[in-house]
């Protein structure tokens, strides 16, 4: 982890550094006398149950190199590439500069951080923008991870090293025209010719997949959902950017197309066979976009915060009015269950006791209550609510797609409630 520690070293003072509190009159907002001694508690409204005192040393040192990173790299441009609809490329040697890329995979140039420490660069990450958080996950949880957990030690090699410095760029197909929820109603087959695989089918909303070096395909075959490795520019195999979008504009979205596309034999991944293999993966996912999603639910909550104690009205700030304390404190309420839930599966999938089911609750609980406190911030700030001046709007639209995908709202309903009945309402 020594990339952190250099880069946290160098760093001028970091986002989140508090002030002291104010009182009026030596008396403090509660009415009780200022109490000046050192041992007084105070809840900080940006770290109200004080999760900061939670993180070991590095781990706060990952987090704070990754938070002013955003604050330098990605909040000045963010608003334009959103209404661009333009993708940030520049930034991605970047952030396999940083060992953000992979970060949690050991060995094959990878960082070999902990889940919490992955966890809380997604959380920083998308504070800044789902868009960039999505690029890392994706590299990292889906293809990257694809090729470790399921690649031979030849496709480790090649693939991992340059991939995690951000040389090579990796996508994820899964997801078809009319194959979401269901994956296995997929239609994309895999069929031998000769020495080769012959790919045929469609793959659709697929993030990094314009920009792709490398698109890690599940097919059908004979013997069951097979996963393989096509290098663009592979005969029978192209992209084709989605556009329209008003979620998720600072991420390139494609479609991926198979006509005859012949690669290799030895480009499948040897070791997956059947939904198990983009399943596992993508529970890598979701365990990440659980922290990204607290991390744009307390973006959006600091800066409604920030305005309401600025904006004036009827004589005084908007804050001091009871409506808006109580809009405040719900977003308060929220973002402190996200961090927390984050943080706690974070530490059961570092011991090696996470299950999928549970990753399924933080994914569903955190978006969800990402996309309240979006939703609550933007009536706070009113018609600059709207304003790409102001981060609110974007990370809510934004947070409609992380509803949607890496697993519905509905479908992670229905994996928890298998869970706790012992019945499936899938079939």
């Amino acid at each position: 982890m020594n990339s952190y520690e250099n880069e946290a070293r160098r760093s001028a003072p970091l986002v989140g550094e508090r002030g002291e509190r104010r009182t009026r009159g030596g008396r403090n907002l509660v009415g009780f006398p200022a109490v000046s001694t050192p041992t007084r508690n105070r809840a900080d409204a940006l770290d109200f149950l004080g999760v900061d005192a939670l993180l070991s040393e590095e781990e706060r040192m990952i987090r704070d190199t990754v938070r002013r990173f955003v604050r330098e790299r990605v909040l000045p441009d963010a608003g334009g590439w959103f209404e661009r609809g333009e993708f940030p490329r520049e930034l991605v040697p970047e952030l396999g500069k940083l060992g953000l890329l992979g970060m949690h995979i050991d060995g094959y140039g990878c960082a070999g951080a902990s889940a919490v420490a992955y966890g809380l660069a997604c959380m920083e990450l998308e504070a800044g923008d789902t868009g960039v958080r999505s690029f890392v996950s994706v590299q990292g949880s889906l293809a990257m991870y694809s090729i470790l957990r399921w690649g031979s030690e030849e496709h480790k090699r090649e693939w991992l090293p340059p991939m995690a410095a951000g040389e090579r760029i990796g996508c994820f197909g899964l997801t078809e025209p009319d194959s979401g929820s269901d994956p296995g109603s997929m239609r994309t087959t895999a069929k031998t010719s000769g020495g080769d695989w012959i790919l045929d089918g469609t793959k659709m909303w697929i993030t990094n997949g314009g920009i792709a070096d490398v698109a890690v395909v599940w097919a059908r075959a004979e013997d069951g959902i097979r996963g393989f490795l096509v290098p663009a520019g592979t005969p029978g195999f192209s992209a084709r950017d989605i556009h329209g979008k008003m979620s998720l504009r600072a991420s390139v979205t494609s479609e991926l197309v198979f006509d005859g596309c012949r690669v290799p034999r030895d480009m499948m991944l040897p070791e997956a066979r059947g939904l198990r293999g983009p399943l596992c993966c993508l529970d890598e996912a979701r365990y990440g976009i659980a922290w990204g999603a607290a991390g744009a639910g307390r973006a959006c909550y600091e800066a409604a915060l920030a305005y309401a104690k600025e904006r004036t009205q009827f004589g005084k700030p908007i804050a001091s009015f009871q409506l808006t304390q109580r809009k405040l404190v719900e977003m308060l309420l929220a973002t402190n269950r996200a961090a927390l839930l984050a943080l706690h599966v974070g530490r059961m999938k570092d011991e090696g006791r996470l299950a999928p089911e549970q990753v399924s609750l933080a994914k569903l609980a955190n978006v969800r209550d990402a996309l309240e406190v979006a939703r609550s911030a933007r009536s706070v700030l009113g018609a600059n609510g709207i304003s790409l001046e102001y981060p609110v709007i974007r990370h809510m639209n934004n947070l409609e797609s992380v509803f949607t995908y890496e697993g519905t709202n509905e479908i992670h309903t229905l994996i928890i409630g298998q869970a706790i009945t012992g019945l499936s309402a899938f079939q």
